[in-house]
């Protein structure tokens, strides 16, 4: 019998499937313990016993940590619940998952369409070299619901992907340019004042009306070291801006105090400070 440790917990428990020994489990922060034959069985059954009874527990207390034993190893994605789109554990060496969620637009005052799913990702290094350089001395419990550690997060010069996946198939690049225009301009307003046009424009002007983001397709929102904020379409590069502020104002949107999506937030904030301990 071999114990992986999954270090990350999610609020919404994810849907079961065909890589149902990835995510499904992992996600799940509780302590379970079978033996290897129940763990194969449970690995490949979505409905097993076992699994439905640590998705009840998941439910109803969610613990940052938890040991799990199964016949795989970590998880290689994590799945975001309402709308099924799957995301990697990690891009690169060391920039790990530590959130996911839903962007979602009011369509004419009539109804919410689900526009696309993110996940929020950090280098687990420098997450951990800022709380051992500024909140050793806490325990995790106090680091999550510290507002200063939430605003270090988006200042400190920490590499995070922010990765879109479009959900909404009639979703167009001018679209995605004009919803950053007004979201990223008024968070420019609120850090930075009203005079940033020049700003804003070298970041929305990276979004040309030659691209094509069809349903699935990806873009990413990279801070470099130096807050450098390089943008990628479906993998490829198309620009980057160094700007602290533009930085912080996009992380605003997602784990700022007033998001996209408050779960991924509260999740990032809590896998972020269990993060920090995790050796």
């Amino acid at each position: 019998m071999v114990s992986f440790r999954f270090p990350f917990s999610f609020s919404q428990p994810p849907r079961a499937t065909s890589s149902f020994s990835g995510f499904s489990i992992s996600a799940v922060a509780v302590s379970v313990t079978v033996g290897a034959g129940a763990a194969i069985a449970a690995s490949r059954n979505p409905n097993h016993p076992i699994v439905e009874w640590a998705l009840s527990s998941h439910r109803s207390s969610l613990l940052p940590w938890g040991s799990i034993t199964l016949a795989d190893s970590t998880p290689e994605s994590v799945v975001e619940p309402k709308t099924g789109f799957s995301f990697p554990a990690s891009i690169g060496d060391s920039r790990r998952l530590l959130g996911v969620g839903l962007r979602k637009k009011s369509l004419l005052g009539l109804k919410n369409i689900d526009v696309y799913a993110f996940g929020v990702y950090a280098d687990c290094h420098d997450v951990k070299k800022l709380v051992g350089d500024k909140y050793a001395d806490l325990p995790a419990s106090e680091i999550r619901g510290n507002k200063a550690f939430m605003d270090d997060l988006m200042e400190a010069d920490i590499k995070m992907t922010i990765r879109l996946q479009i959900v909404y198939g009639k979703l167009n690049i001018r679209s995605v340019r004009n919803a950053f225009q007004e979201s990223v301009g008024n968070r420019l307003n609120k850090f930075g004042g009203p005079d940033n046009d020049e700003l804003l424009q070298s970041f929305t002007s990276l979004f040309k009306d030659e691209y094509k983001i069809p349903r699935n397709s990806t873009i990413d929102l990279t801070k470099e070291p130096g807050h450098v904020l390089c943008v990628a379409i479906e993998g490829n590069h198309v620009g980057s801006v160094q700007s602290q502020l533009l930085c912080r104002s996009i992380l605003d949107l997602y784990i700022g105090e007033e998001p996209f999506d408050k779960n991924a937030r509260e999740d990032f904030l809590d896998n972020a400070a269990s993060l920090a301990f995790d050796n």
